[in-house]
């Protein structure tokens, strides 16, 4: 009896550890706090910190509208671009992931 009770929580406890490998994404991307900063479609600063993002971006952007560290952080952790301002020749600057 009490070896039947091992295997059973042996099998619970194995499928609990299977179970928290599956549930992490594979293409995941680890946050390294570096952040891509583009204007249009060419890249101005690659691999840039998070916290130096704000003079990049306020030598492109007539006004900075939003905490750039705080969205570069957001930029970084999700993998998303995010929109910071536009040139007056219409071209978007964008902070992306590295």
């Amino acid at each position: 009896m009490a070896s039947y009770a091992r295997k059973a929580i042996v099998t619970l406890f194995a499928g609990t550890a299977l179970a928290a490998g599956i549930a992490t994404p594979a293409s995941a991307q680890p946050q390294d706090g570096l952040v891509n900063v583009v204007v249009g479609d060419i890249t101005i600063a690659e691999d840039v910190n998070v916290a130096a993002v704000v003079d990049v971006v306020a030598q492109v952007c007539a006004v900075v509208p939003v905490n750039i560290t705080a969205l570069a952080t957001q930029v970084d952790n999700s993998s998303r671009t995010a929109l910071v301002c536009r040139q007056e020749d219409g071209d978007k600057v964008r902070i992306v992931q590295n």
